[in-house]
């Protein structure tokens, strides 16, 4: 039995000042996850949530990608820096992301 870990990324749609993401971005992200890992997948309803960063409130639709690899230091290395770079394209103050093991039967 290997050892998995699911990471799970919050990807906007909307930039901070409210302007929606160019849908060719988003598709851009997901194409670099599949390149690196051979698989991605997302749910296509979006996640609506609120945020509050230095008294301002953000309004946020998101979409949920996930990844399944396998626990490495590597592939969390991998996700530290995707994230800084996804901050940076989708010009956010920060993206959730999470990961946790999981168990594929």
């Amino acid at each position: 039995m290997s050892t998995l870990r699911r990471y799970e990324i919050l990807l906007p749609l909307r930039f901070n000042d409210g302007q929606p993401v160019p849908p060719e971005l988003v598709a851009n992200t997901m194409l670099k996850l599949r390149e690196h890992f051979g698989a991605v997948s997302w749910e296509s309803q979006p996640i609506q949530g609120q945020w509050q960063h230095e008294g301002v409130v953000y309004r946020d639709d998101l979409v949920r990608v996930f990844v399944d690899v396998a626990d490495t230091v590597e592939n969390r290395r991998f996700f530290l820096q995707f994230k800084e770079q996804v901050k940076t394209d989708f010009q956010q103050v920060d993206i959730w992301l999470t990961s946790y093991p999981i168990d594929v039967l």
